[in-house]
C-alpha cells in the first residue's frame, strides 16, 4: 500500500494545486463582467460531449490496457510489447469511424439542440477536442501501468486549468480577439497535453512501437476482443450516464446553454470532493490488476478498504467545508447573484459524490477481475435508471431534476456493486472508521455552522475554514480513523518538527 499511499498523495496534491486554478478559472468566468452563463455553459458542454464521444471513440482501449497490460509486461519486452501501438491505432480508427457518423447526424443534432444554437455553431470543433481525449486516455492508462500516473495527473489535472487560465487572460487583455477565437483555441488543448505525455513516456523508455503482432496479442486475441467489446459498451453507458444532465438540460430547458452554465458551476464543485478518487484509481488500478493475476485477494480486499475509509474522509470533509462557505463566497467574490441558486443543486451533486467515493475502486476491482462483465451489466442498470428519470425530472423541477435522478441512479448502483462483491468475494468496505468519519464530519460542520453562519466576507470565510480543517484533521488524527495518514503525519512530524 505504501506505492499506493504515496502516488496518491502526490497526485491529490496535484490535483489540489489544478483545482486552485479550476476555482481561479470558475471565478474569473463567473464573476460579474466575466463569461456570460451562455458562454460558462459551453465550456460545461465542450467536456459533456467530449466525454461521451471520446468513449465513443476509444473503442475501450483503456480497459484493454488496464485488464491485459501485466501479461503484457511480464511475457514481452519493451521491443516487442505491441499493446501501445495497438491500443493507439484502434482509438484512431474509432475517432474516424466517429467523424463519418458526426458528419451523418449533424442535421438530428442540430433539432435536437435548438435550445442551444451554439452547440451546432462549435459542433465541428468538438470532434478536435474529442480527439485530444480520446489519444490522451489511452496514453494515461499506459503512464498508469508504468507508475506515471503523477505526471498524467498534472498534465490532465493542473497544466489543462493553467493553459485555461492563460487563455482567459489572453482574452481579457485583447490578444486573443473575441470568445470564439478562445474556443477554437479551447479545442486544440488536450491534443497539446497529449502530445507532453507521448514525449515523456517516450523520453522514460516506456513504451514503444512495433508494427508486429506479439505472441501474447495471438494466444489473447478472443478474450481481448469479448472483454474490449464488453467494456466499451459499458464505459460508452457510464458517460452518457454521467454526462446526461449537462445534455438533457441544453436539449430540453428555454434557454439551454445559461442553465447549463449554472449546472457546470454546481459540478464543478462537486468535482473538487472527487479529487482523491481520481488520484486513487490512478494509483491503484495497474496494482489491481496485477493482484488479480496473481490471485492475491488479501492485497485486493486491502486495498478496496483503504480506498473506501481514505475518500470518505476526503468526500465529507471537502463537502462540508463547502457547504460551510457556499452562500458567503458567492456574495463576498462578487459572482453573478444567479449562482446563489445552485446551493440545493451542489447538495445533490455533493451527497452523489460521497456515496461513490464512500464505496472506493469497487468498479476497478470488477473491471480488472473476471467479473468485468457484471460491470457492463450495471453500467446498463444506471443508463436505464438515470436517463429516463432525468428526462422526466427535468421537465417536473427544472435544473434540480437531473441531479436528484443521479442520486437515485448512482445510490442503487453503488449498492449493487457493494452486494455484489460481498457476496462473490466476501469483502466490504466499511468499518467502524467510516461510521465515526461521518459523526466527525457532523459534529465540525455545526459547530462552525452556529458559530459563524450569520458572518459574512474573507475573514469569516477563512476563520469558519480554518476551524473546521483544524477540528476534523485533529480529531481524525487523535481518533486514528485511517491507518494511511500516520505514517504521513509522523514523516511530517520528523521531517518538519523534531529534527535534531
Amino acid at each position: 500500500m505504501s506505492t499506493i499511499r504515496k502516488q496518491s498523495i502526490i497526485s491529490s496534491v496535484l490535483i489540489y494545486v489544478g483545482f486552485a486554478f479550476g476555482a481561479l478559472n470558475t471565478y474569473l468566468f463567473t464573476r460579474e463582467g466575466g463569461f456570460t452563463k451562455e458562454q460558462y455553459g459551453l465550456t460545461g458542454a465542450f467536456l459533456a460531449f467530449g466525454t461521451v464521444l471520446m468513449s465513443l471513440a476509444n473503442f475501450g482501449m483503456p480497459s484493454y490496457v488496464n485488464k491485459f497490460s501485466p501479461y503484457y509486461k511480464d511475457y514481452l519486452s519493451k521491443k516487442k510489447n505491441d499493446q501501445p501501438t495497438l491500443a493507439l491505432s484502434i482509438s484512431i480508427i474509432g475517432y474516424i469511424i466517429l467523424c463519418l457518423f458526426g458528419i451523418l447526424f449533424k442535421p438530428v443534432v442540430a433539432s435536437v439542440f435548438d435550445n442551444s444554437p451554439q452547440i451546432i455553431q462549435y459542433y465541428n470543433w468538438l470532434f478536435v477536442f474529442t480527439l485530444g481525449l480520446t489519444l490522451f486516455s489511452v496514453l494515461e492508462s499506459l503512464a498508469w501501468h508504468h507508475h506515471l500516473s503523477v505526471f498524467s495527473n498534472y498534465l490532465k489535472e493542473v497544466q489543462y486549468r493553467i493553459l485555461v487560465t492563460v487563455l482567459f487572460v489572453l482574452l481579457s487583455v485583447g490578444v486573443i480577439p473575441d470568445f470564439d477565437f478562445f474556443v477554437k483555441t479551447f479545442s486544440f488543448l488536450y491534443l497539446f497535453l497529449t502530445a507532453c505525455l507521448l514525449f515523456y513516456l517516450l523520453q522514460k523508455n516506456k513504451i514503444q512501437f512495433t508494427f508486429s503482432i506479439s505472441k501474447v496479442t495471438k494466444r489473447m486475441l478472443r478474450k481481448i476482443i469479448t472483454l474490449s467489446s464488453f467494456i466499451w459498451s459499458g464505459s460508452v453507458i457510464g458517460a452518457i450516464a454521467n454526462m446526461a444532465d449537462v445534455i438533457i438540460i441544453m436539449a430540453i430547458l428555454p434557454d439551454g446553454l445559461a442553465i447549463a452554465g449554472l449546472y457546470t458551476f454546481a459540478q464543478y464543485l462537486g468535482s473538487v470532493i472527487q479529487v482523491p478518487q481520481r488520484s486513487i484509481i490512478a494509483a491503484s488500478v495497474a496494482h489491481l490488476s496485477q493482484a488479480w493475476k496473481d490471485k492475491d485477494h488479501s492485497k485486493i480486499n486491502r486495498i478496496y478498504h483503504r480506498s473506501s475509509l481514505n475518500q470518505l474522509i476526503f468526500s465529507v470533509a471537502v463537502f462540508c467545508l463547502i457547504c460551510l462557505n457556499y452562500k458567503d463566497a458567492i456574495i463576498t467574490l462578487n459572482l453573478q447573484q444567479e449562482y446563489l441558486t445552485t446551493f440545493v443543486l451542489f447538495l445533490l451533486v455533493g451527497l452523489v459524490k460521497i456515496i461513490d467515493m464512500g464505496t472506493g475502486v469497487s468498479g476497478q476491482i470488477i473491471s480488472t477481475s473476471t467479473f468485468w462483465r457484471f460491470d457492463f451489466l450495471t453500467g446498463i442498470l444506471l443508463l436505464f435508471i438515470t436517463l429516463p428519470l432525468s428526462w422526466m425530472l427535468t421537465i417536473q423541477y427544472g435544473f434540480i431534476g437531473p441531479a436528484i435522478a443521479n442520486l437515485i441512479g448512482y445510490s442503487v448502483y453503488n449498492f449493487i456493486r457493494y452486494v455484489f462483491l460481498l457476496k462473490k468475494l466476501k469483502m466490504q468496505p466499511f468499518t467502524a472508521a467510516s461510521l465515526y468519519s461521518l459523526l466527525l464530519a457532523a459534529v465540525c460542520f455545526f459547530v462552525c455552522y452556529f458559530l459563524f453562519n450569520d458572518k459574512q466576507g474573507v475573514m469569516w470565510l477563512v476563520m469558519r475554514s480554518i476551524l473546521f480543517i483544524v477540528g476534523f484533521g485533529v480529531g481524525v488524527i487523535y481518533f486514528k480513523l485511517t491507518p494511511d495518514l500516520i505514517p504521513v503525519w509522523n514523516t511530517i512530524k520528523q521531517k518538519y518538527f523534531w529534527k535534531k
